[in-house]
């Protein structure tokens, strides 16, 4: 509900000039009907002067009238043409003095962590111009080689909420923004289980010299053992642990036979 100018003067005026209940009053003017009760009483603006809203084209008298016949009747703001469309401008945000020389400290925090943010956004984050931000991006500021980047939400320059707030409308307008993959490239992904069922890609070392027999295979010791191991043999036997040639065992049986001969002849 749309409330009038000098809202406590209008009721400072209503107490004193009309029998109106201070539940009505407080409906109109936005106070509360306590406050009201102070006004009639003296406790509540005191040394405020009446503002007549009937001279200033916010009551007719009709309306007055009718709220003072009946206690449930509430009071209706005059129609003003003239009035509508009037909205309260929203300048840049008010800094405190004490903090405006931390400006340029989380201009740099917001441009280095969050490239993402516009200017605007900036502007309206933390109560400056873009003149200022645009120095600061370009690295162009008078004082740019003292300041440090804080964060602004620790110099009360702004809310978390507000931060966040401002973050994630600009990382959505940067992925609406984003252009659209190509045929090849969409062929290109693939999906999650395909992803997490592939082997890793071994990493190869960039910029080393000196490195003309690297390997990617991590078992080369292994491999060479297995490799001693099979050309040693196969030891399960006997006979293959004392590795004989062929045809030894004959030749020794013939020898005892010719030396038997000889010893009987």
């Amino acid at each position: 509900m749309a409330q009038p100018i000098m809202a406590k003067a209008t009721a400072v005026w209503l107490v004193d000039n009309t029998t109106i209940s201070f539940k009505q009053i407080a409906d109109f003017v936005g106070m509360h009907e306590l406050e009201v009760q102070g006004i009639a009483d003296g406790d509540v603006a005191q040394g405020v002067k009446g503002f007549d809203p009937i001279a200033n084209n916010q009551l007719t008298q009709d309306e007055i009238d009718a709220a003072q016949e009946s206690p449930t009747h509430k009071l209706q703001l005059k129609f003003n043409a003239a009035a509508q469309g009037e909205e309260k401008r929203r300048g840049p945000r008010y800094t405190p003095l004490s903090k405006r020389q931390d400006r340029p400290a989380s201009i740099l925090w917001l441009v280095k962590f969050h490239p993402e943010l516009s200017d605007a956004q900036i502007s309206k984050l933390v109560g400056t111009t873009k003149p200022t931000i645009q120095a600061i991006r370009e690295r162009t500021h008078w004082n740019i080689s003292n300041i440090q980047p804080i964060d602004p939400v620790a110099l009360g320059l702004c809310k978390q909420s507000e931060l966040d707030a401002v973050v994630q409308k600009a990382a959505a307008k940067k992925a609406a923004d984003a252009p659209v993959m190509s045929d090849d490239e969409r062929r290109k992904l693939v999906s999650t289980e395909q992803s997490l069922g592939m082997d890793a890609e071994p990493k190869i070392p960039t910029a080393i010299e000196g490195l003309e027999t690297f390997t990617l295979s991590g078992d080369t010791e292994a491999d060479s053992k297995e490799e001693e191991e099979a050309s040693a043999g196969d030891f399960s036997d006997a006979e293959s642990f004392f590795n004989l040639p062929e045809g030894t065992r004959d030749d020794d049986e013939d020898e005892d036979e010719e030396k038997a001969g000889k010893s009987a002849g």
